[in-house]
């Protein structure tokens, strides 16, 4: 459950969870026959309905398609995430460095994908910027910085404004860096499996609502500055993710046996955001040449084109861009929300991801490995100053379902194309034209996408309990009203040590920290049975399907997948590694879901 990134392919991720697989293409089924009879006995039993499997190769050709597919997935996501963090910085609208950031983004995004699913959990997933992340960054911002609307900045030199942005997102840079060592630590030693027992779905539901919740003025105030296009942007997406989700449309296609010929694709459910966003912005640059739009609305397409002629045609992100880091006590201990919200996310993102692509569920020496590469991709991009941390992208894990191709090898392919992309810095900038109004819009469908996910958590709890309810409400309210207010009232924490009132009150201003710690409290000290807490539910929906069946065959052969490449063989030899809680023979700590 990805909130990093929260598009209209949560549907393909609950369906992961048991329900029906959608099948996109008119005979997937007859390829998939014909794709199944050349696999081996053991990987057809386990994966019927998969055209390639976890470990397997398709053609290059294939690969290519199919990578670019999903980087088209993962970077409507990855996009709205410069478009907040820039304004936070004071960064003017009209300055090529956004196009930087978008870059960074991109860049970063391509090199952890790769380290993930190489050496990392080994599944097909896709890294990318996160949300989770956005919450704490303004609560550092509001606090130690003064708002960007209460600075001079008409009168300020141009480096002056330079110098003011670089020291923001110097301070931003080492709070995702200094809180990436707490989710490496937490990964690579094994705590993670312990501590998913205090991680219940009354915790997991407020922590994750309140991050789209929490950012519900950032969208209302892009939305407002044109409500006309923010509407007919929400309007296609609403029209082609929901009503015209099932309807196929015929694309030409070749193949060797039936040479060109059409298939129908349901491309309304790949890319409704993608189309959405592409079809505002083309009804905006018709509304520019016309001058149907005042000179200065932001609605037009042509008051940023600057950015365009200043970026060059290539740039290569590199670390320390921006400067040296700036490494603050409060801005860790705030970002570590973010992380905490992260790695909820991507543990619940593993096992979808397994489930979907026929793999057995997850053993723990592979989420504690995917924790602690998650780990290493926060630290890359506060290094390279992204502006943000990277987590699991649960839209690319529903396009598997749909695709039924869940090869590992399609997913480092997308890594070396979104690495590609992010160099070219013309195409980079070309993004940021994209007017407010319409990625306003988008905001409004995805952080309320991000709230309904971490509501939809309390499928498995008994809502008809009192005690449930409680907790819930509570929760929600109090994680918006503390922070709230803290903000409206700055300066309101004084106890007499300055650097504790600014860690206090980062920490008190990032509402889905407080909401997440009062979910992990009252339910872990409030009684309660098991079955009203939605314990058991939680644990049976991490099982496979087929557990139990032959436990001994499933750990030889299917958990094979999640093997350390290249070095396995060793390990397993030697008797100390056992203890290592990164190593494929590690019995440590067992994961709630797995008791």
């Amino acid at each position: 459950m990805a909130t990093d990134n929260p598009t209209f392919q949560m549907e393909e991720n609950s369906k992961a969870n048991g329900a029906r697989t959608v099948e996109i293409f008119e005979n997937d089924q007859v390829d998939a026959d014909r794709k199944l009879d050349s696999l081996p006995q053991k990987t057809q039993k386990q994966k019927s309905d998969m055209i390639y499997s976890v470990g397997d190769k398709p053609p290059w050709h294939i690969t290519t398609m199919l990578g670019a597919q999903h980087y088209l997935m993962m970077v409507g996501a990855t996009l709205s995430l410069p478009y907040i963090i820039t304004p936070l910085l004071c960064i003017d609208d009209s300055d090529p460095v956004r196009a930087t950031f978008i870059s960074t983004i991109l860049f970063v995004s391509g090199i952890v994908t790769f380290i993930q699913t190489t050496f990392g959990i080994r599944l097909p997933i896709v890294q990318g910027g996160t949300f989770s992340f956005l919450v704490p960054t303004i609560a550092i911002m509001t606090t130690n910085y003064p708002e960007c609307k209460d600075l001079p900045l008409a009168n300020m030199t141009a480096l002056e404004r330079e110098l003011e942005w670089k020291t923001r997102i110097q301070e931003i840079q080492g709070a995702i860096i200094g809180s990436s060592f707490l989710q490496m630590i937490i990964g690579f030693t094994g705590l993670i499996g312990f501590m998913i027992r205090w991680i219940t779905p009354l915790a997991i539901a407020p922590t994750v609502a309140l991050v789209g919740l929490s950012l519900f003025a950032v969208a209302a105030e892009k939305a407002g500055e044109h409500w006309g296009i923010s509407a007919f942007t929400m309007a296609l997406t609403i029209l082609f993710s929901q009503y015209l989700r099932d309807i196929a449309l015929p694309i030409p296609s070749y193949n060797r046996d039936r040479g060109f010929h059409f298939k129908k694709a349901e491309i309304f459910k790949l890319f409704p955001v993608l189309m959405a966003i592409l079809l505002a912005w083309f009804l905006c640059a018709l509304l520019t040449v016309t001058d149907a739009l005042p000179p200065k609305s932001s609605a037009r397409t042509d008051i940023r084109l600057d950015i365009v002629y200043g970026s060059p045609w290539f740039y290569v992100p590199y670390p320390c861009q921006f400067g040296m880091p700036i490494v603050s006590t409060a801005g860790v201990l705030g970002m570590i929300a973010g992380v905490i919200a992260s790695m909820i996310e991507s543990i619940g993102d593993y096992y979808a991801c397994a489930r979907i692509s026929g793999a057995p569920p997850p053993p723990i020496h592979a989420i504690n490995r995917g924790i602690g590469v998650e780990g290493i991709g926060c630290l890359l991009a506060g290094l390279w100053g992204s502006g943000s941390g990277t987590t699991s992208y649960s839209e690319n894990i529903g396009a598997i379902g749909v695709t039924k191709v869940a090869s590992r090898r399609v997913i480092q392919m997308a890594s070396f194309l979104i690495i590609g992309v992010s160099v070219l810095g013309k195409v980079c900038a070309l993004f940021v034209t994209i007017p407010n109004p319409v990625i306003g819009a988008i905001f409004c469908i995805m952080f309320g996408m991000v709230a309904a996910v971490g509501l939809s958590v309390l499928q498995f709890v008994d809502l008809n309990s009192s005690r449930n309810i409680f907790i819930l409400g509570f929760s929600i309210f109090f994680g918006l009203a503390l922070p709230s207010w803290m903000k409206n009232n700055k300066g309101a924490v004084q106890t007499g040590s300055p650097t504790f009132d600014q860690i206090l009150t980062v920490i008190l201003q990032t509402s889905m920290l407080v909401s997440g710690l009062l979910g992990i409290f009252l339910d872990n000290t409030i009684p309660g049975t098991d079955e009203e807490r939605g314990l058991v539910a939680w644990r049976n929906q991490m099982k496979s399907p087929d557990e139990g069946e032959d436990p001994q065959q499933e750990e030889e052969n299917d958990l094979s997948i999640y093997d350390i490449p290249y070095i396995t063989p060793w390990i397993r030899k030697v008797k100390w590694m056992s203890y290592i809680p990164v190593c494929p023979t590690y019995k440590g700590f067992k994961c709630r879901g797995k008791d």
